[in-house]
């Protein structure tokens, strides 16, 4: 639910915005904004306050604000109360993401907890089929969005409380330092509000500039803050583990090409195909179902081979997909021969890089930090994706979005990133040590 409803309320925007009383884009936006925002920002402290008092209690805790957040918004009155809450939404599904990770590593033997982690990002990866569903719900109507997620929610707190495990909380359940917390949702939540708004600020405003430029200011205090504080929301000694400090930036570099990927293709359906909004995300549909094939299917080479040259193989094909768009696709082409085939190709790219990142960061993280482990990688993927959108947009907007030389653009950008991704894959568990004189 919380990694869908990231993608399923786009293709409703144009409905929200017509029911009411033709909103602004400017407005309508906020709705996208709102959750994307809050979502990064309170990803890591929700993982620590997971790790501390119990992955159980707070994957339930959060289901339940998610749930009657999803019911909230369904029957919002206006445009601003919807955006309200959806910052609320996205505050439940900052509890979800790295307590439903924390929960299944604590289950997992340490032999499987890789599986484990593939096997849930393999759920996550599904979420990517948002538009298609979207799609299909706004067709009856916008709320019914947002109502899909009640029923799903309810079976959770139903079944949740006799059926998950019980996760012991830290030997010392003391509190997390909440100047640290609030340090650090500040800064998440102005970085990723300037990145979102940059398309319709400008990348050289000063409210761009002034939001980048203070969130790192308030990071460097946070960081501070955390070397110094006795219970700091995230142990800084995480960020020394070789593994997981770079599977944690290889998966924010990852998430660019990613998100600009999802987004070039809606645009190329809808602006220059003119499909429909079902039929779009029907046409979608094809690159991330193979996520979760792959995502399962290729734990044993990643056992093999390793997470670096499993990911960087997985960056190489995603390459190779933006490649085959940029060769075989043509105002006139037709879906099979010009998008499918590099919509497969990139698809089991993301099938081997996402999981295997995600694998490879998490399990380095001694089991008292899991959640928290989950969250700061979680968080740099969605930090990721609002950069890709953003510069994305901002590349099409220099010219009209329905030309080929636009996309072009474009997709030179989105493989551009994804060959770097690669590169920094290749450094996944590597130390750097300076050599002895």
């Amino acid at each position: 639910m919380a990694n869908l409803d990231l993608f399923i309320v786009n293709v409703a925007l144009p409905q929200i915005s017509s029911d009411f009383d033709d909103s602004p884009l400017s407005s309508v936006s906020w709705v996208l904004n709102a959750y994307a925002v809050v979502f990064a920002a309170l990803l890591v402290p929700a993982g620590n306050f997971a790790d501390r008092f119990g992955a159980r209690a707070t994957y339930l805790a959060g289901t339940a604000v998610f749930t009657l957040a999803s019911l909230a918004c369904a029957v919002a009155p206006n445009i601003w109360a919807l955006v309200a809450l959806r910052g609320l939404q996205a505050a439940g599904a900052a509890a979800l993401i790295p307590a439903s990770l924390g929960l299944l590593l604590a289950a997992a033997p340490p032999e499987k907890r890789l599986g484990a982690i593939r096997g849930w990002t393999a759920v996550s990866g599904i979420a990517t089929l948002g538009p298609a569903a979207g799609g299909l719900l706004t067709e009856i109507s916008w709320r019914w969005v947002f109502l899909v997620n009640v029923p799903i929610g309810l079976a959770v707190l139903l079944a949740g409380p006799r059926l998950l495990p019980r996760t012991p909380p830290r030997t010392k359940a003391d509190l997390p330092d909440l100047l640290g917390a609030a340090l650090f949702t500040a800064a998440i939540g102005v970085i990723a509000l300037g990145l979102v708004k940059s398309p319709e600020w400008g990348w050289t405003s000063a409210e761009v500039l002034g939001s980048v430029i203070g969130g790192v200011l308030l990071l460097a205090l946070f960081v501070l803050r955390s070397a110094r504080a006795a219970s700091p929301v995230l142990p800084l000694e995480l960020l020394r583990l070789p593994t997981f400090a770079t599977a944690s930036f290889a998966s924010l570099l990852f998430a660019v090409p990613f998100a600009a990927l999802l987004l070039s293709c809606v645009l190329w359906l809808q602006n220059v195909w003119h499909w429909s909004p079902l039929a779009t995300g029907l046409g979608l549909a094809p690159g991330p179902l193979m996520v979760p094939v792959l995502a399962i299917g290729a734990a044993g080479i990643v056992r093999r081979f390793g997470p670096a040259l499993v990911s960087f193989a997985g960056c190489a094909v995603f390459v190779a997909g933006i490649a085959w768009w940029l060769g075989a696709m043509h105002a006139d082409s037709d879906y099979a021969t010009g998008m499918l085939p590099g919509m497969m190709l990139t698809g089991i790219g993301v099938g081997l890089t996402m999981p295997t990142l995600i694998g490879a960061g998490v399990t380095a993280v001694p089991p008292q930090s899991f959640s928290t482990g989950s969250g700061v990688v979680t968080m740099a993927r969605q930090l990721g994706s609002v950069l890709g959108v953003a510069l994305l947009v901002a590349i099409l907007d220099a010219e009209s979005t329905g030309t080929l030389r636009a996309f072009d653009r474009g997709w030179w950008f989105t493989g551009g990133c994804a060959a770097v991704t690669g590169l920094a894959c290749l450094c996944v568990g590597r130390t750097f040590r300076r050599r002895a004189d």
